[in-house]
Parts: structure tokens; sequence; C-alpha cells
């Protein structure tokens, strides 16, 4: 129950951010202590000439789901530095990012963004750095 009520919680919370949530289309699966699980289902607003998924729409993905796992019940965190690697194009029509926390420090922190499709093909691997605000 606690969890549902979490999940309903980072959801209200976090569809704030209309561009993730509105425009992108993601919606947050799962919620836990440093860790978020979102997707989207792909159509023609995420692909690039080619068909495929921009680049731009899988780090939106990795940035919200970062955004979500290192914000909710934490400190405001946000990103200082981030790495992608584009490793595989989707086959499925989904996206899935799982985030998690590397390493929790005083004022930083380190998560690690896995990002698949719904058949489990591996799309890119994101490492995030962030900093927390102190008020």
């Amino acid at each position: 129950m606690a969890a549902d009520l979490d999940l309903e919680k980072a959801r209200e919370f976090f569809g704030k951010d209309l561009y993730a949530t509105k425009t992108t289309g993601i919606i947050i699966e799962a919620i836990g202590e440093h860790y978020a699980k979102c997707s989207f289902e792909i159509d023609e607003k995420h692909t690039n000439a080619y068909g495929g998924v921009m680049g731009g729409a899988i780090f939106t993905l990795a940035d919200f789901t970062f955004a979500v796992s290192s914000n909710f019940n934490q400190p405001q965190t946000v990103s200082t530095a981030s790495q992608i690697a584009f490793i595989g194009m989707a086959k499925g029509k989904k996206l899935i990012a799982e985030s998690s926390l590397i390493k929790d420090g005083k004022s930083t922190c380190l998560y690690v963004i896995n990002i698949t499709d719904e058949l489990g093909t591996k799309i890119a691997y994101v490492t995030i750095n962030g900093m927390k605000l102190q008020k």
C-alpha cells in the first residue's frame, strides 16, 4: 500500500514536468529509495528522419528518470554532468529506463540509468552526476 501511495505521490509531483510527461509522454512506473522506473510508448513524435527513436527523446527519458530517483523524498538535486552511450536501436514499441544510485555523497551523487525496450533490447547506458542543493 505504501508503495502505491508513493507512486501516486511521485506521479502527482513530477507531473508538473510538462515537457517530460505531457510532450514526451513519460510515465513513472515504479519508485523506490534512490530508484525509479519510467517509460514511454514510442510514436512518430519520438522518431528521427530515418524512423528511429531520436537521441534527444532517449536522453529526456534518462534525465527524467534520474530526476525522479534522485529527488523523490530526497534533497532537491540537479544534474551537473551526464554521459550517454547509445548501444542499440529499439525493436519494440516502448522504451523503459531504470535509474539506480551508484554513490551518494554529502553534496553530490552518481546514478546509472539503463534504457531498454520491452523486448529487452539494450538501447542506452547513461551516467548522471548530481548536486544536492542546500537551502
